[in-house]
């Protein structure tokens, strides 16, 4: 595999209104549905601005006083969505959605294919294996390993992190809750042993096997910085040799990967999560010695994977829509790089070695395409895909005639696709059998201007023949950063919204990687703003074509899109009627002082620098609630086990908000004690909490047929 880029009391309401925003304010004072949060006058000068931050205390997760808050805004939420009606139909179809066989890609290994798996009934994914990678001597499928009983309420699941040459020993992760922390555990394939060797608990970047089988070498994301390690199996895993990081700071992530011939370690040092910059080495196991620098002097992002003794790199480098170029390993110095697949009109996002080909994968206006090129760059050949929609991942090996990726669509589930790289086949490897009827809706892309006049692309999705008469709920969701691209994907939400009159609408901000790096970087740093106001400039679209109105758009957002949805309901609250705040970035001046934070000042800047302090201080959603202002119903979300994106964020934010709320709209937190912000939540849990955000919204917009 390649180098890639890459949350005390219990009270109950005396009156629930049904009718509108007003159930959780027509209470007694009693109740304290919220519950009424301490105020501490805390004052901090920052670069000679003077800061409020008076909900400081709530950073304190584990303080019991904290703890108390938790619960008691918990009951005051639960009683209020528990309430609603709808919950019932909502809940059954999300299980329809979801409750299906769904497998993942698949990753051949010595004969042998290894791919996770969730059966209907099934909570969570289980680990497999089938010997035979050909339709003619296919066995059957068998369990390596199955998480159901790691933990009575399923919240412990398991992922491949690594599988060796020969298919034998495979490295799995073993995640509690959602956090991005994984204890890393080695199995034997055929006799299904477990070894004795195990990575404790922390943050993994990567695990690669060497070529034998006889060891691995991973990279860690220690609280020094990262550090690439060699186990060797059957040793202590405290002892591991450390082979390259020193000097790096916690600022930084490495990731790692070995060459399909077992001779090269490649590893990759990226300068925050975004990959402003980063630089490559190489070390020639066979011949020993340190790592070799091929970039390091460079300001621009590198990231690639070794084949036939060239290191092909994908690069923004001179080419803000992305290239990759060639560097052959016995002569790596600049000067004989060679450019092997140019930049386009279209943005590269990620590019896959498979049959002795290269297959690039580009967004063009924000929908996938796929071409293979020969390893010269020459001969393009298109792989057509079924329609507009999202490759999501590859998979393959350079020695293997096929490959793997996933596709899906607004109305398309993530389906496998198997191509054969020499005969240009592709066919469906993996379909699950969601009950959609693809055909009874509607995709549209339109264009729109932003506050500035760039033009901003939005994909549209709802029911064929829809009246547009400005009556409809709209549900809208965007991301905006880090360089990632929002393309068409499956959502239950958005299924549901549409099946029940609704219209999804995703628009393609600045800050994402939709058209290249610069499209990225019109919308990081300092031009922040832009990112919003090209969200602020979609909603007020959909409110001018008659697509919806303002009291009956509802947005989301997780993780940077809460920090998207933080900005929202603090700069234009009148332009929207519901608000779901996931996982967020809130009080932008202490951010980078939490958990990973650090990784993500390259996006957004830090209060530390003096240069860079005005422009967070001016758009922190947590510095800009205004008591008494009439802000929309918003529901918050984050949990225990969030461990990238600070819990704290929504707990002094709700604070805020609640105290400040001048109309008659719910405030409301809903806190997971157990789960967080990454992957593995079981999907039991996955249909209560969109069972909770669907109800909240529906009631809020006041969605036919559940109210």
């Amino acid at each position: 595999m390649k180098v890639t880029k890459f949350s005390v009391a219990a009270f109950s309401l005396i009156f629930v209104s049904l009718a509108g925003g007003s159930a959780v304010r027509a209470q007694s004072r009693e109740a304290k549905c919220p519950p009424v949060t301490r105020v501490d006058d805390v004052k901090e000068t920052i670069h000679g601005v003077v800061v409020n931050d008076p909900y400081r205390w709530l950073e304190d997760q584990d303080a019991p006083e904290t703890r108390a808050w938790i619960a008691a805004q918990n009951a005051c939420t639960q009683s209020v969505l528990n309430a609603l009606p709808g919950r019932e139909a909502i809940a059954k179809r999300l299980g329809e959605l979801l409750k299906v066989d769904m497998i993942g890609l698949p990753v051949a290994r010595g004969g042998k294919y290894f791919y996770a798996k969730r059966l209907a009934g099934q909570d969570l994914y289980v680990l497999y294996m089938r010997k035979g990678t050909s339709a003619g001597n296919a066995g059957a499928e068998e369990v390596l390993v199955d998480p159901g009983g790691m933990s009575a309420d399923h919240t412990t699941s398991v992922n491949f992190e690594a599988i060796s040459d020969d298919g034998k020993t495979v490295a799995y992760g073993v995640r509690k809750g959602g956090e991005d922390e994984v204890s890393i555990h080695f199995i034997d394939s055929d006799t299904r042993k477990e070894l004795a060797d195990v990575l404790p608990r922390t943050r993994y970047s990567n695990v690669s096997f060497t070529h034998d089988g006889s060891g691995i070498y991973y990279s860690e994301l220690g609280k020094e910085g990262p550090r690439v390690f060699y186990h060797a199996f059957g040793g202590a895993a405290g002892k591991d040799k450390t082979v390259f990081g020193d000097g790096y700071g916690n600022d930084k992530i490495i990731g790692t990967s070995i060459s399909e011939d077992g001779r090269y370690l490649l590893v990759t040092v990226y300068y925050g999560s975004a990959c402003e910059k980063s630089e490559v080495w190489v070390q020639d196991l066979k011949q020993g010695g340190a790592p070799t620098a091929v970039v390091t002097t460079i300001n621009a992002c590198f990231q690639g994977e070794i084949a036939g003794g060239t290191l092909y790199l994908q690069t923004n480098w001179k080419a803000p829509k992305w290239k990759i170029i060639g560097v052959p390993l016995d002569q790596p110095a600049q000067q004989n790089w060679k450019e092997v697949v140019p930049e386009t009109e279209s943005r590269m996002e990620n590019f896959q070695l498979a049959g002795g080909k290269i297959v690039a994968q580009y967004s063009q206006n924000a929908s996938s395409e796929l071409k293979a090129f020969r390893p010269d760059g020459s001969g393009a050949e298109e792989i057509a895909l079924p329609q507009i929609g999202s490759v999501a991942a590859m998979t393959g090996r350079w020695s293997s005639g096929e490959m793997f990726f996933s596709f899906q669509s607004f109305a398309v589930p993530s389906t496998i696709y198997r191509y054969d790289v020499a005969k240009h086949d592709l066919t469906t490897w993996a379909k699950p059998g969601v009950p959609v009827d693809s055909n009874a809706f509607e995709v549209k892309q339109v264009w729109y201007e932003s506050k500035d006049k760039t033009k901003i692309p939005m994909f549209l999705f709802y029911k064929k023949g829809l009246k547009l008469d400005g009556t409809n709920p709209a549900l809208m969701t965007a991301y905006g950063g880090f360089d990632v691209s929002e393309t068409p994907a499956f959502r239950d939400d958005a299924i549901i919204w549409a099946e029940h009159g609704g219209v999804f609408a995703l628009p393609s901000l600045r800050g994402g990687g939709e058209f290249g790096e610069d499209w990225h970087h019109a919308g990081m740093l300092e031009k922040k703003q832009n990112v919003f106001d090209d969200f602020f400039a979609a909603a007020e679209w959909l409110v001018a074509n008659k697509y919806t109105n303002s009291a009956k758009l509802a947005i989301t957002g997780r993780s940077n899109g809460g920090l998207l949805m933080g900005a929202a309901m603090t700069q234009r609250p009148e332009l929207f009627g519901a608000i779901v705040c996931g996982y967020p970035l809130l009080d932008m001046v202490r951010y980078q002082k939490f958990l990973v934070a650090r990784y993500w000042v390259t996006e957004y800047g830090s209060s530390d620098d003096a240069a860079q302090f005005p422009a967070l201080f001016k758009y922190s959603p947590y510095h800009h609630v205004v008591k008494g202002t009439k802000y929309p119903a918003v529901l918050f979300l984050t949990g225990d086990s969030d461990t990238r994106v600070a819990p704290l964020h929504a707990r002094k934010m709700t604070a805020e908000m609640q105290a400040a709320q001048g109309g008659d709209k719910p405030i409301l937190l809903l806190y997971d004690t157990k789960l967080g912000h990454s992957e593995g939540r079981p999907v039991s849990k996955i249909i209560e909490e969109d069972t909770q955000v669907l109800g909240f919204f529906f009631w809020q917009v006041g969605m036919k047929g559940f109210n």
